[in-house]
């Protein structure tokens, strides 16, 4: 089927967004247990049917901070007790207890993911399970490429999933299309819609250094049946932040309509972000043979004034569900996003023991058109005593980038990570096409069928699924300064999965899967340690990993738990005589542990513990042989827990505890970012003002206000080191009306 067909201009999609609307079911949840006799308070939580599909929301495990399922990609809304992965969905009740400002804070509590940066820029980038999976191929309610590339707020967000490990067959090529990521686990972000109940509320804050917030949540229901439904979210974050000197300003605004009948559903959504950073603190690369620099002060910012990061993000979707009978179901979804950036940038390269380094300038504008679409069925039927359920899906993704540079990395400027001060900004010397008018650098097509059938069996307490997609990913990749090609590929790929669920009792699960990875390859970056790469912009064949994973799963009831071990590989791509390539094979495998839940009355917890032995098979001369990944260390835990103070109605006090083994920062294993814990404190309180509820929030980050290198690269073996924020202390009240 030709893309054309699944392409939907922006402007169509905000008149459908008018039109289209699709409702669910809200769900008030207690926050907060009162003494007996004493008034209850409850914080309103809208749940509601973020998919229009007729599965809805997973509903929220015991402590609603996790909900008892999540989206396994083309195989829908699973219960966790049914699926053969390892899956969480984060709730919105978690988001607004913790004031998660955005999707890499909430995933803070996920022992299977740590935080990094994009390389040179301020990208959310994650590990999962040791394998990078960059924001912008974060999926949108099971679109990809759509979410904002930078940083994506929480105002737009009603739940975050993470599943880990490989997803080539769940999740097509869309996973990883845009950067080459996503080969460990994916993230999707379900959007927010109208509950059942009315909602209006309005919050505002303020938090360390200044910094203001406020905003509005509104949700209605009309018509026959309360079927069509609103919700608006805006809001608007403005200020210094903890760090001397860095500011940060965003405003975002998303709408989400949705309309149902009996048998048919219908959402869309449309969404506006703009994320401001002046002077935001740099990454530090260390240099082979000088002692790896010890993180400077955890407010201390060794940013130069004239630095800056610019993001704009136009993005919606459209998805429609019918129900043929009561076995059949049919889906569309259509989806695109408009993004522009403009940065200047300024690394730092440390050039002795003592904090000196070498200051380098990379300034950039970029540009990204991605449209992308899905088309699928999915039912059930009976054979003898098997029962099936069957799902066929047919997607495309179409992107196209623009980009231009212009760079000094021998500026001949030096500065002091401990005592920095202000420098002119050094000349540009040398240019990748024309900064303030951007010429396309890649294009990106991929196509993909995919079938599966999950059969149930034994009264099924056995299932078993089996799968094949078929897809194809095109790219070309083009000259920024003359347009002429520099490099593309057009291949195809089966991609399988086999997985397996026996249920022990009805309380334990053993799984077992087996499940390929694939994203487009990699492109070379225009610089590698202060020098240009040779062959910049050079575009890179798919890359496919191959995982195999057993687990157990446990669900108490009040308290649920899981364990699983798994073994990936993958093809390693870096720098050698300044030419990138993939010159080596990489193997992750590791145990996860994972508990959640509500072990006691008015006692929450949410936590894990995630060992990692990732380490280089072969490597270009067998120099990094049997080393230790970049980035990723052996070890990670969480451990959060959240307490209804008896004898006072409405309070609640949380806590929580991160840990993250140290780190290597080069392939051969000479540099180590030492290992960091961190305690994070929160306070909240729910009481009655003239009959509306006013919920106050407080916490604190970092309370130890320990300077500590929390990530280590984030792109290919690129060790540069990131700072952990300081001590930050953030207060919102809010009230609904």
């Amino acid at each position: 089927m030709p893309f054309t067909t699944f392409c939907f201009p922006l402007r169509t999609l905000a008149v459908a967004a008018g039109l289209a609307l699709a409702g669910a079911g809200a769900q008030a949840q207690a926050q907060a247990q009162a003494p007996e006799g004493a008034p209850a308070l409850s914080a309103v939580t809208v749940e509601a049917s973020a998919d229009a599909s007729a599965q809805g929301l997973s509903r929220p495990y015991a402590g609603g901070q996790v909900a008892r399922g999540a989206r396994a990609g083309v195989l829908g809304t699973q219960d966790m007790m049914d699926t053969p992965f390892s899956a969480t969905s984060y709730t919105s009740g978690l988001i607004q207890d913790q004031q998660a400002r955005s999707v890499g804070d909430v995933l803070l509590n996920d022992a299977g993911v740590r935080q990094a940066r994009g390389f040179g820029n301020f990208q959310q980038t994650y590990f999962v399970r040791g394998f990078t999976l960059y924001s912008d191929d974060v999926a949108y309610n099971g679109l990809y490429g759509l979410v904002p590339r930078q940083y994506m707020a929480t105002e737009f967000v009603e739940r975050v999933e993470v599943f880990r490990g490989a997803n080539a067959f769940l999740s097509g090529s869309g996973a990883g299309s845009v950067s080459g990521g996503g080969l460990g686990g994916l993230i999707n972000v379900v959007p927010k819609r109208a509950g059942s109940e009315p909602l209006s509320r309005v919050a505002v804050g303020v938090a360390s250094g200044g910094q203001l917030y406020a905003a509005t949540d509104l949700s209605r229901r009309f018509g026959p049946d309360n079927a069509t439904g609103v919700r608006l979210n805006l809001a608007r974050r403005s200020g210094d932040t903890g760090v001397d000197g860095e500011d940060t300003r965003i405003t975002v605004g998303s709408l989400g309509l949705d309309w149902r009948s009996a048998r048919a559903r219908l959402s869309a959504d449309l969404g506006w972000q703009q994320h401001r950073l002046s002077a935001p603190r740099p990454a530090v690369t260390p240099t082979a043979g000088l002692p790896m620099p010890a993180a400077p002060d955890a407010k201390a910012s060794y940013a130069q004034p004239w630095t800056y990061s610019d993001s704009r993000d136009l993005f919606g979707t459209v998805r429609g569900e019918f129900d043929f009978n009561d076995q059949w179901t049919g889906w569309a979804a259509l989806g695109m996003r408009r993004g522009k950036e403009d940065n200047a940038l300024s690394g730092l390269t440390i050039a002795s023991g003592t904090g000196d380094a070498t200051l380098n300038r990379f300034d950039n504008t970029r540009e990204n058109h991605i449209q992308t679409g899905e088309l699928g069925v999915r039912g059930t039927f009976q054979t003898g005593s098997v029962k099936h359920t069957a799902v066929a899906s047919l997607t495309a993704f179409d992107s196209s980038e623009r980009n231009a540079w212009g760079y000094n990395y021998a500026t001949g400027q030096t500065n002091d990570i401990y005592h920095p001060v202000a420098l002119t900004p050094p000349p540009l010397t040398g240019f990748g096409g024309t900064l303030g008018s951007p010429r396309e650098t890649e294009r990106i097509q991929t196509r993909s069928l995919a079938l599966a059938d999950t059969m149930a069996m034994l009264d099924e307490r056995l299932l078993l699924t089996l799968g094949l997609r078929h897809q194809t990913i095109q790219v070309d990749g083009f000259d920024a300064t003359s347009g002429a090609s520099s490099g593309s590929y057009d291949k195809s790929r089966v991609t399988p999965v086999a997985g397996v669920v026996f249920k022990l009792r009805p309380e334990v699960s053993v799984y077992a899967n087996y499940i390929e990875g694939l994203s487009k390859g990699g492109s070379a970056p225009a610089a590698s340690g202060g020098q240009p790469v040779a062959n910049a912009g050079e575009v890179f064949a798919p890359y496919v990993t191959r995982q195999k994973e057993v687990g157990l799963k446990y669900d108490g009831g009040g308290i649920g738990a899981s364990a699983a071990f798994f073994t990936t590989d993958m093809p390693s791509a870096y720098v050698v005589n300044n030419v990138y390539g993939v010159f080596g094979k990489q193997r992750n495998r590791g145990l996860e542990l994972n508990v959640f839940g509500e072990p006691a009355t008015g006692l929450r917890v949410l936590g894990g513990l995630t060992l990692l032995d990732a380490e280089y098979l072969t490597s270009a001369g067998g120099a990094f042989d049997g080393h230790r990944v970049v980035g990723v260390p052996r070890s990670q835990a969480n451990l959060g827990a959240e307490w209804d103070v008896p004898g006072v109605s409405g309070l609640a006090l949380n806590a929580r505890v991160l840990y993250t083994g140290a780190q290597y920062a080069n392939a051969a294993n000479t540099l180590r970012a030492p290992r960091w814990t961190r305690l994070d404190l929160g306070a909240r309180y729910l009481l009655d003002v003239g009959g509306k509820l006013v919920t106050l929030n407080a916490r604190v980050d970092n309370v130890a206000n320990r300077g500590y290198w929390a990530s280590v690269g984030g792109y290919s073996t690129y060790g540069y080191l990131v700072q952990g924020g300081p001590r930050t202390f953030s207060l919102t009240a809010s009230v609904d009306f």
